[in-house]
């Protein structure tokens, strides 16, 4: 059985994002690992020589575990009768998030991470605050950012966002993300980002086409294409996230794509202020 990875920071925001990350694995019938990194201050290059004393190190480590226990506890009372219940394994390491996570899911057969974010929902905090920006840029397994705004239910739809430059390889990614979906019951809404007069009806058609033989090839028919005209990706995003009706934004991150743009653009800032969605973003293999 596959895993769900939820690290933690014990903060009230992770606090959720556990519960979200919980509420996933019990709808996927996947098991679960929460985990906690601690940096003591002699790993800490401001330390210098300074010597950590053992004691205070081994009481730390069962701090971390202790809050992961509870948290643990915390989560296996909120699955109703009837419902899947998630096995949770608890991990905690010295070190940093991003090398730990790499660690785990190096060993287990991770299939998701999920983690939460700070502030109120703002997805420029959302893409460059705390460790969310290191970990897009360093995860290997798709990453699920959660706000604190999110309301913890059922994922029934997927927004796939892409401004269809490399279709051939978005399909590649389309095709990753079938089995999640088919274990969610959720519909997948490839949504093109697009710039420029209306479409043509060659290219309205070219896009009818793939969608058919995406559909059959993946054995899968709750996909749907909808187009959001706006000269500016943020606030097509935006309007997106807010009109959509959809459960969660879904986005590739790899060189000259949609999202990498918008990280590393200087307007990031300008994107919606007031995301109330999680993002999922799926590395580039």
């Amino acid at each position: 059985m596959k895993k769900i990875l939820i690290a933690t920071d014990f903060s009230a925001n992770a606090a959720h994002a556990a519960k979200y990350g919980y509420a996933i694995a019990s709808q996927v019938k996947a098991d679960v690992i929460l985990c906690n990194a601690f940096i003591i201050p002699a790993e800490i290059p401001q330390a210098g020589t300074l010597v950590w004393p053992q004691f205070e190190y081994d009481e730390l480590l069962e701090s971390s575990a202790s809050e992961l226990r509870q948290l643990k506890a915390e989560l296996e009372k909120n699955i109703s009768d009837g419902s899947f219940k998630p096995e949770v394994d608890c991990i905690s390491e010295v070190g940093g998030v991003v090398d730990m996570i790499k660690d785990i899911t190096g060993k287990t057969n991770t299939e998701l991470l999920v983690m939460g974010t700070h502030g109120a929902g703002r997805l420029d905090t959302l893409l460059v605050g705390n460790h969310s920006r290191t970990m897009i840029n360093n995860t290997k397994t798709p990453l699920l950012l959660v706000p604190a705004s999110v309301a913890v239910k059922p994922i029934k739809k997927i927004a796939f966002a892409t401004d269809l430059k490399d279709p051939e390889r978005d399909l590649e990614v389309i095709y990753e993300l079938i089995p999640l979906l088919k274990r969610l019951n959720a519909e997948l809404l490839l949504t093109h980002i697009y710039d420029g007069d209306d479409p043509t009806y060659k290219f309205k058609k070219y896009i009818q086409q793939m969608l058919v033989e995406l559909s059959n090839k993946a054995n899968y028919p709750n996909i749907f294409y909808r187009i959001v005209s706006s000269n500016k990706a943020e606030r097509g995003l935006d309007w997106l996230c807010d009109h959509g009706h959809v459960d969660v934004l879904a986005m590739v991150h790899r060189k000259r794509d949609l999202l990498d743009k918008i990280l590393l653009g200087s307007h990031t800032q300008k994107m919606a202020d007031h995301i109330n969605i999680p993002l999922l973003v799926i590395p580039q293999k």
